[in-house]
């Protein structure tokens, strides 16, 4: 286990990096027809600035409810979600979502898809600095030659481009992702990693992002958050990567840390936290609940790229064995 300690200069990067998103003890409590349920109980997480982390876990363990809660879509039962020792109360410009399924405006071409963010959260610049900024963010993810498509007209790889530069166009100061690149085939997935990974360095974001690869976990994250299971999840442990950046995917899996880290986490999902094969451990009347959440994250990621929504209108206007690498474990 030693060859997975961090190495000297991740421990430095890490410590050279300021905290500036904090989740303080937040549960997440749904009524239901056969009492509470608890989605979430007690989740504890400090995320540095500049730092990339990933959330991993089985169906149901709450990963999309926290994300929701530090967009702003949602709210915690108890506890705080801060951003900067801010309580997040809802959702804002400083706070951009990307979800698996792009969002796009379909009769919108992919220019002005980013355009409307652009001009909702920019109100106060010229026409020309706003085209500026959508073209220079399109040229970002390659999509230059495709700036008058429509959505129809891209594939899905193209499509989460445009999703992501319209999120990158409004300078988030954290960006969050939920599966972003679930739906893609293999080459593209890679293809867009290797780009966020670039786009991460060049202007230092915060990224918290929900993935089910362990592969695109280890190749992305600075640390890796794993969850417990479903009902009460909270987070089980906390894996450090400590490959060092900027990252070689040959290199990363050519390294023997890799694989002992991958197994590890395997380990966490699929021995000590198996599954549960009993469908009323996962869902107890809550699908309504889940349905209205996720028509909710949908239409708020829309708000938030500028798609009519007073409430976010009014936002933006007024606020211009051991583990290896562990750092946190269930407490019992």
């Amino acid at each position: 286990m030693q060859s997975l300690m961090n190495t000297e200069n991740h421990k430095t990067n890490i410590l050279e990096k300021t905290a500036f998103l904090h989740i303080q003890e937040v549960s997440k409590v749904y009524p239901t027809n056969n009492g509470d349920y608890v989605v979430l109980d007690g989740v504890n997480l400090t995320v540095n600035e500049g730092e990339f982390v990933c959330i991993i876990g089985h169906s149901g363990c709450g990963k999309s409810t926290l994300l929701n809660m530090i967009s702003g879509f949602n709210q915690p039962t108890t506890g705080t979600v801060k951003l900067k020792d801010r309580i997040i109360a809802e959702p804002g410009p400083d706070r951009m979502m990307v979800f698996q399924n792009y969002c796009l405006l379909p009769w919108k071409n992919a220019f002005d898809n980013v355009y409307l963010a652009v001009n909702a959260v920019y109100p106060h610049k010229n026409q020309q600095e706003k085209l500026t900024i959508v073209e220079q963010h399109l040229a970002m993810v390659g999509l230059t030659e495709a700036a008058k498509k429509m959505p129809h007209q891209l594939s899905g790889g193209m499509k989460q481009r445009v999703a992501i530069a319209r999120a990158l166009a409004i300078r988030p100061e954290i960006l969050i992702l939920d599966e972003p690149f679930g739906a893609l085939d293999a080459i593209t997935k890679e293809e867009l990693q290797e780009e966020l990974l670039q786009i991460c360095r060049e202007y230092n974001l915060t990224v918290m992002m929900i993935t089910h690869d362990i592969d695109e976990a280890l190749f992305l994250a600075d640390r890796l958050v794993m969850m417990t299971n479903g009902p009460r999840a909270k987070i089980g442990e906390i894996l450090n990567i400590p490959f060092s950046r900027p990252r070689n995917r040959t290199q990363i899996t050519e390294d023997p840390r890799y694989y002992e880290l991958r197994n590890y986490a395997l380990d966490f999902l699929f021995n000590r936290f198996a599954h549960s094969e009993d469908p009323e451990d996962d869902n107890i009347e809550l699908e309504p609940q889940n349905n209205k959440l996720k028509i909710a994250g949908i239409v708020g990621g829309l708000l938030v790229a500028a798609i009519a929504g007073f409430t976010l209108l009014q936002s933006f206007g007024g606020n211009s064995g051991q583990s290896p690498n562990k750092t946190e474990q269930i407490s019992n």
